[in-house]
């Protein structure tokens, strides 16, 4: 795993702690105990039966996921590198700009990576970054009230979790105009 998302990985877990009052051990126990095989259902659980947020809810469930099948849990850099392995292994240095302009915004930055996007968030998620296809990245941002322009789409059918996108062909796309639209949207979160 890469420096940042060690970080970013154990600052979840020692607020997990401090928020919640329970280590990520602790919740695990938790999510087993339910009964619950799916991730998805696990989250849902854990959000309104334990009132934890989306991304502690679904680190939980991995974890505990991983604890079931006796597996180590497939996390941070493993996630992303199977988004930008095979025929969008070129897309990386995108997806590593992007990460390194937001990490300037502050050390609360935190990259949470899924199964086909990694979820930038603050207090909130602010935006995503997902390799849609093998020639572009798509970049999810939250925007609410901004109005479309030719390059900040509305995200329509893309991902209901952001208010517009950006399409990313090349690294020189992660110019001053589309990291001023994520530190806008970091901002408000």
């Amino acid at each position: 795993m890469s420096k940042s998302t060690d970080d970013a990985i154990a600052s979840m877990i020692a607020n997990l702690k401090q928020k919640t009052g329970k280590s990520l051990e602790a919740w695990v126990k938790v999510a087993l105990a339910s009964k619950n095989a799916r991730h998805g259902e696990i989250v849902a659980y854990l959000k309104t039966e334990h009132g934890l947020g989306h991304g502690y809810a679904n680190l939980v469930a991995q974890t505990a996921l991983a604890a079931a099948s006796g597996e180590a849990p497939v996390e941070g850099d493993a996630l992303v590198e199977a988004q930008y392995a095979g025929a969008k292994s070129g897309l990386r240095p995108i997806y590593d700009a992007l990460v390194a302009a937001v990490s300037k915004f502050g050390g609360d930055v935190e990259l949470a990576p899924k199964k086909v996007y990694v979820s930038l968030r603050r207090s909130k998620q602010f935006a995503i970054i997902q390799p849609s296809t093998a020639t572009r990245v798509d970049v999810g941002i939250n925007l609410k009230g901004a109005p479309a322009t030719p390059r900040l789409e509305k995200s329509g059918s893309f991902n209901a979790m952001v208010s517009h996108r950006v399409r990313v062909a090349a690294k020189g796309e992660v110019d001053a105009e589309l990291v001023g639209w994520l530190r806008k949207a970091y901002d408000a979160a």
